[in-house]
């Protein structure tokens, strides 16, 4: 039994063949961190350097999703879900990151996918949401060009175990977040702090999507493939309107949006000489071949929002050539302190359709939620979906091609570095007793899907 809704779903103006989903990810829920054979990946060693995550949370446990399948996928199915977007542990298929496949492993997303399937859900699996094993970081991870190739051989024998089955496949989670968190600050795993010299990381990211492309439509012939990135449209404030204040809007947007945009739909990276990299093959990081692999057609584009950013130019040198600011206007927050600005969804999928034309194909929004604190009565969250699904609407009726919305996410999870501090889900989570509890917003997410559906 969920918490009642406190207003209607009113049916969206949206095509009758949209998509309505919710994602998770591995590390974040699944739990049983070396149960059957799994190995450590970098998230399992971050976790447990001091400080590193609030409260020394780690997600061995998680919401134990690997052995909770059944009840969660019914929570699917009570929700009315079209297709759940989930990620597949690179180190539980294989343990050392390449060779040795791990049979247990791939028995437990089997059993997912046929749960889903029974239930008539699609599942949505995405190769990397963050979780490289431990053994390939040791190596370099992802600055090391032969990780791509690690990649696509885990995207080759995951879609020949699934592929009968599962036709739809993400290939990466937000490489710009990866990158910039994982290896330039060194707030989420593997705790490196390059700043711009993790910039590789970003490319060999999208190198490992150009090569996996190929060996998933080997083992899927009509497989889909999608990547998710994270997207955040720039804004300037009032008072912040010089030459210089557009420039760094302009560089920002290159970094943020274009870095992992361009490549996959244009076959070119941005220009980023405001970051000093004037050779267009980064010193030799980019060889020949490698953009024409990364380019390949997509089947769609997913998009990950949740707020645009302010900018300005610099107020003193800081290495980088913009400054990130707060907002002018007093934007609701989250839990994580995040402004609540809908109608920036609808000016990111505008601006990129208005940037790529007939490059840009057709767009899924992979992830969109909010914190909020723990309770059932979550009426902020309802809000929130309701503001972001009329401005996806807004979009389409602009011309925009969405064909689906997953939410973020399903159920309170490990928040990375916040542990289990920022609560997501439309199910509450007790992490001490693993009870799942249906919020308001759950019930209202079902209902604004049985309303779409109602209205076909």
């Amino acid at each position: 039994m969920s918490a009642p809704s406190p207003r209607p779903a009113t049916p969206p103006r949206l095509p009758a063949s949209f998509v309505w989903g919710a994602s998770t990810a591995a590390y974040q829920i699944e739990g049983a961190a070396d149960a059957d054979g799994k190995g450590p990946s970098i998230w399992d060693t971050f976790v447990r350097r001091p400080g590193a995550v609030r409260d020394g949370h780690t997600g061995d446990v998680a919401c134990d999703h690997y052995h909770r399948l059944g009840e969660d996928v019914d929570l699917m199915r009570q929700l009315g879900l079209d297709a759940y977007r989930f990620s597949i542990s690179w180190a539980r298929v294989l343990p050392e990151g390449t060779g040795r496949v791990e049979p247990r492993g791939l028995d437990f997303y089997d059993r997912l996918v046929d749960r889903l399937l029974a239930a008539g859900i699609t599942p949505t699996p995405t190769l990397f949401h963050w979780d490289l094993p431990q053994v390939l970081e040791d190596e370099g991870g992802w600055l090391n060009r032969d990780t791509a190739y690690h990649f696509a051989e885990f995207a080759h024998v995951t879609a020949e175990r699934l592929g009968d089955r599962v036709k739809s496949w993400i290939t990466l989670n937000e490489p710009f977040v990866h990158m910039v968190f994982g290896y330039g600050f060194g707030s989420h795993a593997p705790g490196r702090t390059l700043m711009l010299d993790a910039l590789p990381v970003g490319h060999h990211q999208l190198l490992g999507h150009g090569l996996a492309t190929p060996a998933l439509r080997a083992a899927v012939p009509q497989a889909e493939i999608l990547v998710a990135n994270n997207c955040s449209p720039v804004r300037l404030r009032p008072d912040a309107r010089t030459e210089a204040d557009a420039a760094a809007a302009d560089a920002y947007d290159a970094l943020h949006n274009r870095l992992f945009n361009d490549p996959l739909l244009l076959g070119t990276y941005p220009d980023l000489s405001a970051f000093g990299l004037t050779d267009p093959s980064w010193g030799g990081l980019v060889h020949d071949g490698d953009l024409k692999a990364i380019s390949a057609p997509l089947d769609g584009l997913g998009i990950n929002y949740y707020n645009p950013t302010w900018l300005t130019a610099p107020a003193e040198t800081t290495g980088l050539p913009f400054d990130a600011v707060e907002p002018d206007e007093p934007y609701r927050r989250t839990a994580f302190d995040w402004p609540v600005v809908p109608d920036g969804l609808t000016q990111l999928l505008t601006d990129l359709k208005a940037r790529y034309g007939a490059a840009l194909p057709p767009i899924w929004i992979t992830e969109n939620g909010c914190s909020e604190p723990a309770g059932l009565q979550d009426d902020a969250r309802i809000d929130f979906l309701a503001g972001h699904v009329g401005a996806i609407a807004d979009a389409v009726d602009q011309g925009v091609d969405v064909r689906g919305y997953f939410t973020w996410s399903l159920m309170d999870n490990f928040e990375w570095a916040e542990g289990f501090h920022q609560r997501f889900g439309l199910v509450e989570v007790d992490f001490e007793t693993q009870a799942r509890t249906p919020r308001a917003s759950f019930a209202w997410y079902r209902d604004l899907i049985a309303a779409h559906r109602g209205g076909q």
